[in-house]
């Protein structure tokens, strides 16, 4: 019966004006009002960093702390939402898309609509331009919805189908698993692949650089993340704007593009507060509060640059929440591995 209605409205689809439409980023949801889509949901969180959770209100809640504003962006778990049947949800090879699909995949199976309902549209990767740089790693995060022309959306949209319920399951459990405070299930599934996400191996390739890392001498060492940090970092102040300007952070730049400048300003506050290290200093910016990456200075100091080399604690560097686990953590100390893998300490 939903097979039959679907194909019914597909006529009407074709003119976005029919149904549900999710995307994931602001420009796509503006692309796609602009050729027709009414009722749209937004959905413009970035899960692959920061604490996330089964439970929607402490998720939401976590995620406000995390971004320190109540600003809302993100509107998949909002009372407000009409979710007119076919869901279409659009979703690009994008790093940050893939989370919000399993996010979303759960969510709508918690709000009681079938999969047969929901046409999940996978888009390809969308071309660079000719004087693009060439990508230096195996996640992106700049696809979106809007580098698609009309004639490419109408036809994905006419071509949409159900996915199987198998793969349907699988994107609501890769939520599920992400969201445990045990991350290496997880891992496991990333690193040995499932039909249908190709993508699970690029993610983990992401997510392992935000956890503290374990040579074979048994040394432990800062994550790959916080290395690149305290590397853009020197004894002058600098505001995080310099910060991401340094040669550091360029040479790294597709990674530290899927973390966010957001996120980096956090992670600079949270080296400055962090009581059981002296390794960053802050001091007041050339900006007001409203300009984040203009608002603080930093520097590194000498225990600092002993952090880069080695890490003595795990407590000596603060807290990172990632999925529903947190590196650095004393009491459930996960380090990665050099062959890659994730253990407990």
């Amino acid at each position: 019966m939903h097979t039959v209605w679907i194909q019914m409205t597909k006529k009407n689809l074709l003119t976005l004006g029919a149904g549900t439409h999710v995307a994931f980023d602001t420009s796509g949801a503006d692309h796609l009002r602009d050729l027709g889509a009414t009722n749209l949901v937004r959905v413009c969180d970035s899960p692959a960093v920061g604490p996330s959770r089964r439970d929607v209100l402490a998720h939401t809640q976590m995620r406000n702390l995390w971004y320190r504003s109540t600003e809302t962006w993100d509107h998949l778990y909002s009372a407000d939402v009409r979710w007119e049947t076919p869901v279409v949800v659009w979703v690009t090879p994008s790093l940050r898309d893939r989370f919000n699909l399993w996010r979303a995949c759960s969510w709508l199976r918690d709000k009681g609509i079938s999969r047969r309902d929901i046409l999940i549209i996978d888009l390809p990767l969308a071309p660079r331009g000719p004087n693009a740089p060439p990508r230096t790693e195996p996640f992106q995060c700049s696809d979106s919805v809007y580098m698609h022309s009309k004639d490419a959306i109408e036809a994905h949209l006419a071509a949409a189908r159900s996915w199987p319920r198998e793969r349907y399951d699988q994107a609501v459990a890769l939520w599920e698993q992400f969201v445990d405070p045990d991350p290496r299930p997880f891992a496991q599934r990333c690193r040995r692949g499932i039909q249908g996400f190709p993508e699970l191996g690029s993610i983990w390739a992401f997510l392992s650089r935000f956890f503290p890392r374990l040579s074979t001498e048994r040394s432990l060492h800062l994550s790959r993340y916080d290395e690149l940090l305290l590397q853009a970092l020197s004894t002058r102040w600098k505001t995080p704007v310099k910060v991401v300007v340094s040669d550091t952070i360029q040479d790294h730049w597709d990674f530290i593009f899927c973390v966010g400048d957001l996120t980096l300003t956090h992670r600079l506050a949270a080296w400055a507060e962090h009581n059981a290290s002296s390794a960053v200093e802050r001091a007041p910016g050339p900006r007001g509060p409203d300009r984040p990456m203009w608002s603080s200075v930093y520097r590194l100091t000498k225990h600092g640059k002993q952090l880069r080399e080695r890490l003595p604690e795990l407590a000596d560097a603060p807290r990172l929440p990632v999925g529903g686990a947190e590196a650095y953590a004393p009491e459930a100390p996960w380090v990665l591995r050099d062959d890659g893998r994730l253990a407990r300490l």
